[in-house]
């Protein structure tokens, strides 16, 4: 990495070097046009009936589902240094849809390593006790089983950052996050009391301390963090989803197996397939509409004809 650049300067002065690339070279702009933007992969097979029939289902749906957006080598490189980024918050059990799924984490670790990166981390900034959302979840088990280094955020670690947001102008960011080559973002579906739904945008309030400051304007906020983080690759779980009382929930009640797994390069489009998972129509969440005005993404992910996938 260029010295003097930090990961998100590099990426600004790399996204320059391939548009002037695609226009000297029609070859290699024809290549990344024809490249997926998304992909839904679903189980149709029988209901998984124990944890080993998840863990199965759940592997297959993020390996088939990366295989159609062009495989893990298109977004890792060799030697890379890739942080997973899932929902850690909740001291909640994979049955509970709070967190990530972690076999979801796992399989990813896994297809990272296998293209190459040197380093895979797996971290979080939870709301409860991290020594306990690691552990209930599953993740760090999971994770570690993968190859993955499970990072506990260390909080005197954070350090503010100049993001020139709309409403966030500066706010504490953890360096190793900032600094990786490529951060894969994984939520879980799930409702919000506050936000209407966690999706992708919400899912990045984890690599942040401060989070109060998201609450004034939610919708703009996330905006803000969002395009700091200039997103590369999200997988939006939704093996599970949680229909009511978010974020933490708690009652199995609220919620409801789809077996389902989207990803993709535009973090909007992602959300709105996430709302309508959620029931709820994407032009009714707040960060979405707000994201659109602001050119994040689009908000008819049907428009960028994702491939859909029917596993059993």
């Amino acid at each position: 990495m260029a010295e003097g650049l930090n990961r998100r300067e590099f990426l600004v002065c790399s996204a320059a070097g391939v548009g002037t690339l695609s226009l000297a070279s029609p070859g290699l702009g024809s290549l990344l046009e024809s490249q997926a933007q998304m992909a839904i992969a679903r189980w149709t097979g029988p209901v998984p009936a124990s944890l080993s029939e998840e863990q199965k289902v759940a592997a297959k749906l993020t390996e088939q589902v990366m295989e159609a957006l062009g495989g893990m080598r298109r977004f890792v490189k060799p030697g890379a240094v890739v942080w997973i980024k899932p929902n850690i918050a909740w001291d909640r059990t994979r049955e509970q849809a709070a967190n990530t799924n972690p076999d979801v984490v796992a399989t990813l670790v896994r297809l990272c390593l296998d293209a190459g990166a040197k380093r895979v981390k797996v971290g979080d900034n939870p709301c409860d006790l991290a020594q306990k959302t690691y552990v209930v979840s599953g993740i760090a088990e999971a994770a570690k089983k993968a190859g993955a280094e499970v990072v506990y955020l260390d909080r005197e670690r954070f350090r503010e950052v100049n993001i020139k947001g709309e409403r966030l102008k500066a706010i504490p960011i953890y360096p190793e996050i900032m600094e990786a080559d490529l951060v894969i973002n994984v939520p879980i579906a799930k409702h919000h009391r506050l936000a209407t739904a966690t999706l992708c945008m919400k899912n990045y309030m984890g690599v942040v301390e401060k989070r109060q400051l998201f609450h004034q304007d939610i919708p703009t906020s996330l905006a803000d963090i969002t395009r700091f983080m200039r997103p590369q690759l999200c997988l939006l779980d939704c093996t599970r989803i949680m229909l009511a009382n978010g974020p933490k929930g708690g009652r199995l009640e609220d919620v409801e197996a789809k077996w389902t797994l989207a990803a993709g390069t535009d973090i909007v489009a992602l959300d709105a397939f996430g709302a309508e998972m959620l029931r709820r129509k994407p032009a009714e969440i707040g960060s979405i509409k707000k994201a659109v005005e602001v050119g994040l993404g689009t908000m008819d992910y049907r428009s960028l004809k994702p491939k859909e996938l029917a596993l059993s």
